[in-house]
């Protein structure tokens, strides 16, 4: 339970269906550091009096674990780290994966569970042969399905999505009618950890040493165009806040780590016709269909593709149309129709 709504509401709905619930939260990160400036994290001190009061209101047993060490060893390193190579990282799907559906559940089973249910909006369905299908939530708006595809066919028949089947504005007439205090809480939108999206502003103060050095912006043809603050201020496709001014739109085409280099170019240059992703999970196996619709950013529409190739756990995936800004770091999610079949991590973007 994080302490929003829909963690809340997961909870009063399973109370209501006789389910015998215990509520968890977890503590992951020192707020004393910066990260509740505006309000709008989770898992904050906060959040956690909030998530202990839905369960004494619904009348279930509440605990709070702290997994600092396990948060910092598979979600901060693997966030600073991918910065530095010029990447940009997800840390919700390494938190699904290594924390709420790896440590949390290990935990949960110690206290007798039977289910780790989570408030995300995506839906389960399950075959009569054990078969698990991770689908999308119907609120097109907040479906979390993408954050998913990490989780193994053993890991989702141990799991509930409590709210898949409800839009947010259904959550939050459940959350009234049952009382409890996150009825109306603000969500957040930030990464929990980094307020304000200031993601370069948290690897500055909190791991200088690893923080990127100082480079310089070139074109694409390697001519310098001025000197930058370090690759971890910049994504694929950012056209703000670049401290450099042009007579034209220009975008960040592609990070050099090696070089500490920020490449930049017009918009036609952030064109792909494809990507590689490496460490595929697949929830279905793909069977003779290599056509799927790609996902290559939270809150994105699926991309017409084909999957050209697979050599162990990478994958070549070839789009129907070239499309801008697809960026290392990010994952590659695969769906056939509202269904993920599977996902893995962006190596590059293919341009020819």
């Amino acid at each position: 339970m994080s302490g929003g709504v829909d963690s809340s509401v997961a909870a009063v709905l399973l109370k209501e269906q006789g389910y015998d619930v215990i509520g968890i939260s977890l503590k992951v990160w020192d707020y004393g550091r910066g990260a509740k400036e505006n309000g709008k994290t989770c898992c904050s001190v906060e959040d956690i009096t909030d998530a202990r009061d839905v369960c004494n209101l619904i009348g279930v047993p509440f605990y709070a674990f702290n997994f600092k060490a396990t948060f910092e060893k598979h979600v901060i390193q693997n966030f600073v780290d991918e910065y530095a190579l010029g990447h940009t990282p997800n840390p919700c799907i390494q938190c699904n994966k290594h924390v709420k559906f790896g440590e949390l559940y290990k935990e949960a089973q110690k206290l007798g569970a039977d289910y780790l249910a989570t408030g995300h909006h995506a839906q389960l369905t399950r075959d009569a042969d054990g078969q698990v299908h991770l689908v999308k939530g119907v609120d097109p708006d907040k479906d979390q399905s993408y954050v998913l595809y990490g989780l193994t066919q053993e890991e989702l028949r141990k799991t509930l999505f409590p709210i898949g089947h409800l839009t947010k504005k259904e959550v939050r007439e459940v959350a009234r009618r049952a009382g409890v205090v996150t009825a109306d809480k603000v969500e957040s939108q930030d990464i929990c950890f980094v307020p304000n999206h200031k993601h370069a502003e948290f690897i500055d103060k909190n791991y200088p040493s690893k923080a990127p050095e100082k480079g310089f912006f070139m074109d694409g043809e390697g001519n310098i165009l001025g000197e930058h603050n370090g690759i971890h201020h910049y994504t694929i496709g950012q056209r703000r806040g670049l401290g450099i001014g042009f007579g034209e739109r220009t975008y960040v085409t592609g990070l050099d780590a090696e070089r500490k280099t920020v490449i930049l170019g017009g918009k036609e240059d952030l064109l792909s016709s494809g990507l590689k992703a490496s460490g595929v999970n697949w929830i279905q196996a793909l069977g003779n269909n290599k056509e799927c619709g790609v996902k290559v950013r939270y809150q994105k529409k699926e991309i017409p593709a084909v999957i050209e190739k697979i050599d162990g756990s990478d994958v070549l995936i070839k789009f129907s149309e070239k499309y801008p800004a697809v960026t290392p770091g990010q994952s590659a999610v695969f769906y056939r129709g509202n269904e993920v079949i599977g996902g893995g991590i962006i190596e590059k973007a293919i341009h020819s």
